[in-house]
């Protein structure tokens, strides 16, 4: 028992049969040399026998009664040694069974406070946590449940109390200064570390100014439309952005918009295929201050592909998506008849004849998923085109049944590629038009057309804002992407260059060297392709060429042919970097189809790579997807 603590230990308890008795062996022979100190003691104090008290005046003459009393003292010693053997042997069994019984109340005392506790460790379970670092004891209640008995005390104090068993994985250990104030020191120094961190990310950064840490680009869309983005977001707010910081390569128009931490780059014209395009926005810096820093990334756009159109007058005709070698054409759509098509970033278009009437069919690129959109009534479509920004196909209706009196004949029509919504006839002063020529602005749901009284006009189709007279014109050739201007030509014959945001207009620049009139003008970001027809004296045509025409009149010819074949259609790429030109072969021996748009039977497309002239592949076929509108001839 320790001397500095009052309070009794708890007594050892033996857990085995072997342990108990051992425990009741040790204490017999602990009672057993008790006794024998006290009789040791008594032998030591008491006079021997032969040495009685008897008086010293008693005469030496009486031996024979001397020796009859040895005789009994001696007896007597024995019987009382012997009584005290017996006394001896019985103290020693009561005290062994007294120490038995005591463990065994003891062990039965503890194995039930163990199941008790037992039984709260699992009502009031908690996730396990880990170990402490240094072991943890459970010291003993200092008031017990049940009373205990002076047996119970007294073995208290003879035995001391063995250390509690580690509190097990599972069970929260009990707070203590010591482990709190090691909690509060270990929290202190990891709050220290993140703060020590912190600061060194954010001097690292101040000291490098701000990087790149995410760029957006679809480049797919970017070949194919107008309008793609690049979006460039920094590791911190960036201060403002001038556009003049901004560079492309290769050079492109483009606009800029920034705030926070993002710089967007829109580009205005669509890009040019298999290009790498790098985008440095030089002198950025930090909207807190620091150095200056140059942002910079680059990009490859994919190569193209285009869908083209073959008719057989013997089989199905059939629409091909292809790349620009040829090589890996795959039919995507097949119909008996199939008269024109247009193509958008994820669908087609498709305008077929049938017995009873022209069908207005939508589907994925690959063919897949066709449904019927609904038309104003039973007749035919021609002139489609579609309006990817809008969500919108437009084409030229006119009634099966039309005569002078009843029908309508060559009406524009519009509505939502989704088929969510009923066809719209386009009406101007109320009335529903009959539509000479008719083109989507670029990049917008807006409608240019010129009516058979050649009034010229132009309505958005998405607002309200009515139509907008343009004067007077025989036609349309053409609209820029990107700008909002129409190449139409005037009455008069004079081909001009219309600001269809103002109305303002100015004469289209000839070309150096001057070809001559040209009969069809197709723009394309960075110039326009020009077919014109040589004719002799006669009027007769002797030759046709395609010339493409730089923005600072520059011209410089793609195709060429003789009197025999003739040009039917030529357009450029959505970036301008290739041209498509379709060509009708020996057109004196090249019958015609009976289509509702009849063309030859035998047509080329030919790809012509535009910054080298140079002729990539002649394909069968025409109507590329590049063509804003069908062949017209």
């Amino acid at each position: 028992m320790s001397t500095d603590d009052e309070r009794p230990e708890v007594p050892a308890v033996p857990r085995t049969r072997a342990e108990m008795r051992a425990a009741r062996e040790a204490a017999e022979a602990a009672e057993a040399e008790r006794i024998d100190r006290v009789v040791a003691s008594a032998d030591h104090v008491a006079p021997p026998v032969d040495q009685g008290t008897q008086p010293a005046a008693q005469p030496a003459a009486q031996p024979a009664a001397g020796a009859e009393d040895a005789a009994v003292r001696e007896a007597a010693a024995r019987e009382a040694a012997a009584r005290e053997a017996a006394a001896r042997e019985a103290a020693v069994r009561e005290a062994g069974d007294r120490e038995v019984a005591e463990q065994e109340a003891a062990a039965r005392k503890m194995a039930a406070f163990e199941a008790a506790a037992r039984e709260d460790a699992e009502a009031t379970a908690l996730p396990p946590v880990p170990l402490a670092t240094e072991p943890v004891f459970v010291g003993a209640d200092p008031i017990s449940a049940d009373p205990i008995s002076a047996a119970e005390a007294e073995a208290a104090e003879e035995f001391p109390a063995p250390p509690a068993p580690r509190a097990p994985v599972g069970r929260e250990a009990p707070h203590t200064p010591v482990s709190r104030r090691r909690f509060a020191l270990t929290l202190v120094a990891v709050l220290g570390v993140l703060v020590v961190v912190g600061t060194g990310l954010g001097i690292a950064s101040l000291l490098q100014g701000p990087r790149i840490s995410d760029v957006q680009v679809n480049a797919a869309q970017a070949i194919e439309s107008s309008g793609s983005r690049v979006i460039l977001t920094a590791n911190q707010a960036l201060a403002d952005i001038d556009p003049a910081q901004v560079t492309v390569e290769p050079a492109v128009p483009f606009t800029v918009d920034a705030s926070g931490r993002g710089v967007g780059v829109r580009f205005t014209v669509p890009l040019d295929d298999s290009t790498e395009y790098t985008i440095r926005v030089a002198d950025v810096v930090g909207a807190g201050g620091g150095p200056k820093t140059t942002l910079t990334t680059s990009f490859t756009t994919p190569p193209s592909n285009i869908f083209l159109l073959r008719r057989d007058v013997e089989g199905k005709d059939k629409i091909f998506l292809t790349d620009l070698s040829g090589e890996k054409a795959v039919p995507v759509f097949e119909h008996d008849k199939i008269n024109d098509f247009r193509a958008t970033s994820t669908k087609l278009v498709v305008a077929v004849e049938e017995d009873e009437g022209s069908r207005l069919l939508v589907m994925d690129r690959d063919g897949k998923n066709p449904r019927e959109l609904k038309l104003p009534g039973d007749g035919y479509v021609g002139a489609i085109q579609v309006s990817e920004r809008g969500g919108l196909v437009g084409y030229s209706y006119s009634d099966k049944e039309l005569s002078d009196t009843e029908g309508r004949a060559s009406v524009l029509v519009t509505q939502p590629l989704t088929g969510d919504g009923d066809p719209q006839i386009i009406e101007v002063a109320g009335a529903e038009a009959s539509v000479f020529v008719w083109q989507f602005v670029p990049d917008s749901a807006a409608v240019l057309f010129i009516d058979f009284d050649g009034a010229l006009s132009l309505v958005d189709r998405s607002t309200d804002t009515g139509v907008q007279a343009l004067g007077l014109a025989a036609t349309i050739q053409g609209i820029s992407r990107g700008t909002y201007t129409a190449i139409v030509e005037r009455l008069d014959g004079a081909v001009v260059e219309l600001n269809l945001a103002d109305g303002s207009e100015q004469p289209l620049a000839a070309s150096d060297p001057d070809y001559g009139i040209a009969s069809s003008i197709t723009p394309f970001p960075g110039g326009t392709l020009r077919h014109v027809v040589a004719r002799d004296d006669e009027g007769l045509p002797i030759g046709q060429v395609v010339v493409r025409v730089d923005d600072d009149g520059a011209a410089t010819p793609l195709v060429e042919v003789g009197s025999t074949d003739s040009i039917l259609q030529a357009c450029a790429s959505p970036s301008g970097q290739y041209a498509a030109v379709v060509v009708a072969p020996d057109l004196a021996n090249n019958a015609y189809d009976g289509m509702l748009l009849p063309l030859p039977e035998n047509v080329e497309t030919h790809l012509i790579d535009m910054a080298s002239g140079k002729e990539i592949v002649a394909l069968t076929g025409f109507d590329a997807s590049w063509c804003q509108t069908a062949p017209r001839f």
